[in-house]
């Protein structure tokens, strides 16, 4: 993949060819990690690689045990962590701390009501959110590292809006990714985490970049690919595990049904995301096999926690997540966390 400085689409500086696979032993598996996007719900996949961390690993970063993560919005950030050094548990701690100053909540009284409502309201034509908190915090996590000090390969999508393509990172895990290893991790992350409504987009070199999740929310299936092309791997060698941050079900209603209109379908993205995830999912079990894909997501809940809803991901993500590594934990480890992964080693080019 190429950046382009001058503000061509992306896909001018596509490879026309089949992309050379690179050796992979036939003894050795490949194990991927994919992180769904979810703003602030992003605490559960947080939790969940944490409390792995904490009772299988002796609190050494998880990232060692993965061969590619793919990660969308928090989940991208969650990624990037990861490939920065940073434990799943510090990136844990990171939300839990700071998640108020990226979305304050309001006070549960009469006046936090109006300003929720008035919050709302002003969305329908506002931005939520300024991204300074956002860039703040991600300087003090990430500093100035570059997305090619990544320690481990990483996938992150973004949409670009300028001439309406998808656009994904890629660290320098392939002879032809030879440009995104240049780019401020910090960036990378504004660039996935940038959700409609809550967000402007980022303007960077030359593009205009949207969250990944209008696209890929899972991107489970963008890893699988991403594995199959760049390596010389058969199918039965790929071992995934896929973290949710809650795909809640969308139901058609009656009102719907009977009248249509933009007024009735106002939220119907909700059901292209949730679709998109389980499309994704039951894609790559297809490809796969059923048994070598593991999906980790919190119970659904019959009121939707918002992306932007600290206090109720806080209150009933993380404990669902100790709930699932309770559940799911030693089969986890066993498929994943036996031995670490083998060094990743980015390729390297001239100096440009």
């Amino acid at each position: 993949m190429i950046s382009n400085v001058t503000g061509q689409p992306r896909s001018a500086s596509a490879n026309p060819h089949r992309r050379i696979k690179q050796t992979w032993p036939k003894d050795q598996r490949f194990r991927i990690l994919s992180i769904d996007g979810g703003g602030i719900k992003g605490l559960f996949p947080a939790t969940v690689l944490a409390e792995l961390e904490r009772r299988y690993l002796g609190g050494a970063s998880i990232a060692g045990y993965f061969d590619l993560v793919a990660g969308t919005s928090t989940g991208g950030i969650l990624a990037l962590g990861l490939g920065a050094g940073l434990t799943a548990a510090e990136m844990a701690d990171l939300y839990l701390t700071r998640g108020p100053d990226l979305f304050p909540q309001p006070s549960d009284n009469p006046w936090g009501r109006i300003r929720t409502w008035w919050t709302g309201a002003r969305n329908y034509i506002l931005y939520n959110y300024e991204r300074g908190p956002l860039e703040a915090l991600l300087t003090a996590a990430l500093g100035g590292k570059l997305f090619g000090d990544s320690m481990v390969r990483l996938c992150i999508p973004a949409f670009e809006g300028k001439h309406s393509e998808v656009f994904v990172f890629k660290t320098p895990h392939h002879r032809d990714y030879k440009f995104d290893r240049l780019e401020p991790m910090v960036k990378v992350a504004l660039a996935t985490a940038a959700a409609p409504t809550f967000f402007r987009p980022l303007e960077h070199n030359g593009y205009r970049l949207v969250d990944g999740g209008v696209w890929a929310n899972n991107p489970v299936m963008l890893a699988v690919i991403e594995a199959m092309i760049c390596f010389d791997l058969e199918w039965d060698q790929i071992d995934v595990l896929t973290i949710g941050c809650g795909d809640d079900p969308y139901v058609v209603s009656g009102l719907q049904s009977i009248l249509g209109g933009k007024l009735t379908w106002y939220d119907l993205i909700f059901a292209a995301m949730r679709l998109q995830s389980l499309a994704a999912t039951n894609q790559a079990r297809l490809l796969l096999g059923p048994p070598a894909v593991r999906r980790i997501d919190p119970p659904m809940n019959p009121k939707p926690i918002m992306l932007d809803d600290f206090r109720r991901s806080r209150d009933e993500l993380v404990p669902a997540a100790h709930k699932a590594v309770a559940e799911h934990g030693d089969a986890l480890a066993a498929a994943f966390l036996g031995s670490p992964a083998h060094p990743y080693q980015a390729v390297s080019f001239p100096a440009v």
